[in-house]
């Protein structure tokens, strides 16, 4: 009951890439880059398991970025001349790269650090992909001509790469899809679709993680300017609990989303951000313990999985231990009470 876990990406160590900056650039190359990754994965299992994390992740150690570190090992894609663009309808813009010509994968893309995580962690381990209207909302396109139709591609060789994860021994597989709080329409029209089409066959536990996005400036202002309460989720949730996802990940912690919107949930399991990855607080254990009980007003205990907001990647990475830790200890406080 109450078992914990995180939304994916943890900080990477000052040795692989710089500290708290996304895209940021690895420090090293060659062989020696491929052991600092293997490392720097388990050691970030051993720091999840040390803080009393229960369904652990190998914390996208191996990627410069959630959508891009798939994106990179797939044909159809030029990476070398990127274009600006802006993502989520123009929050902010990015230097993407192109699709060219039809999409493949040239083989397993996360398989290696999928293996090095189930070798070294017995607790049950999760793995993140990123969703695939999150993919076509984060790379430019010279070759489909529609967005729709670029997603499914994309959603069928994220189909291939869960598969063969789920054949590793990987016990949930979840995709990102911050743009589902964006394109809330499209989500309904089509977004849910490209999901089952990502989940086909899998028998392993699927999830879909749904935020405000990282602790950026971009986001905390597109937050600023959403009012008094965000109900983006309400537009959606209804459709997610017909749809054939196993588990939904969302922000609750120091959000201003009706919690009420939970019960719009029903039958599926919620993980439930009670860390905020946007503040440099460390949340206490009560801190912690009132968000939960506050979920659990709408979600039955047994479906609850407190959960970090997003991805802490950015973060100092003391700093996001410590808030793990919290969230363990906050989860054990509500457990004691039960």
């Amino acid at each position: 009951m109450l078992e914990t876990t995180i939304a994916g990406s943890l900080p990477k160590p000052s040795w692989l890439a710089e500290p708290r900056v996304l895209w940021a650039p690895w420090r090293q190359g060659g062989e020696a880059l491929a052991e600092a990754k293997r490392d720097a994965t388990i050691l970030a299992l051993k720091l999840q398991e040390d803080a009393g994390i229960d369904i652990v992740s190998d914390g996208e150690q191996s990627r410069q970025h959630f959508v891009h570190g798939f994106l990179e090992n797939l044909d159809g894609i030029d990476f070398a001349n990127k274009v600006r663009m802006g993502i989520r309808n123009n929050r902010y813009e990015a230097d993407v790269p192109t699709v060219t010509g039809p999409l493949r994968r040239r083989g397993g893309v996360h398989a290696t650090e999928a293996r090095i995580a189930r070798a070294h962690t017995g607790h049950a381990l999760k793995f993140t992909l990123p969703g695939p209207m999150t993919i076509i909302d984060t790379i430019a396109d010279r070759h489909y001509g529609d967005r729709v139709k670029m997603a499914m591609a994309f959603a069928d060789l994220l189909n291939e790469e869960a598969r063969e994860l789920a054949a590793i021994g990987v016990d949930v597989i979840q995709f990102d899809e911050p743009a589902f709080n964006v394109y809330l329409d499209e989500v309904i029209d089509w977004g849910i679709e490209a999901l089952h089409r990502a989940i086909d066959g899998l028998d392993c536990k699927t999830a879909v993680h749904i935020c405000y996005g990282y602790g950026i400036k971009a986001n905390i202002d597109w937050k600023a300017g959403l009012g008094s309460e965000w109900r983006q989720y309400e537009r959606i949730f209804s459709a997610l609990a017909a749809s054939r996802i196993d588990q939904v990940s969302l922000e609750c912690a120091n959000s201003r989303v009706p919690i009420e919107l939970l019960s719009l949930l029903d039958g599926k399991d919620v993980l439930a951000g009670a860390i905020d990855v946007a503040s440099g607080h460390v949340e206490t254990p009560d801190e912690v313990a009132v968000t939960i009980e506050r979920a659990l007003r709408f979600v039955p205990a047994e479906r609850l999985f407190p959960c970090t907001n997003c991805g802490m990647a950015p973060l100092d990475q003391a700093l996001a231990y410590k808030k793990l830790e919290a969230l363990s200890a906050g989860a054990a406080l509500v457990r004691g009470r039960r």
